[in-house]
């Protein structure tokens, strides 16, 4: 019998690198990849350093940006790098409380 600990979580998911490339919070995926294998960013409050690491809906992401940090959470995995509008409507921004 498997741990409960050790059994995936179900649903299609997404590379975090392709998904802040995707949903415009990276300006390049290459970009998006050093950010999370220097350890910027954070998955569900937990510090990641690989860039292949899955994201899925409704998961917390934390990174840094030049305006401060910036907290979002997934709402939706996107399939392409589309324009602006569609890249927003994949994820909401959480303010953090100062």
């Amino acid at each position: 019998m498997a741990d409960a600990g050790l059994v995936a979580a179900h649903g299609p998911s997404l590379r975090i690198d392709k998904f802040l490339w995707f949903a415009r919070l990276a300006k390049s995926r290459s970009v998006a990849q050093k950010m999370a294998e220097d350890g910027h960013i954070r998955l569900n409050g937990r510090r990641i350093e690989r860039s292949h690491a899955p994201v899925r809906a409704g998961d917390l992401i934390t990174f840094p940006h030049p305006s401060g940090v910036r907290v979002v959470r997934i709402l939706q995995l996107p399939g392409r790098r589309g324009p602006a509008p569609e890249a927003q409507s994949c994820y909401e921004e959480l303010t953090v409380g100062a």
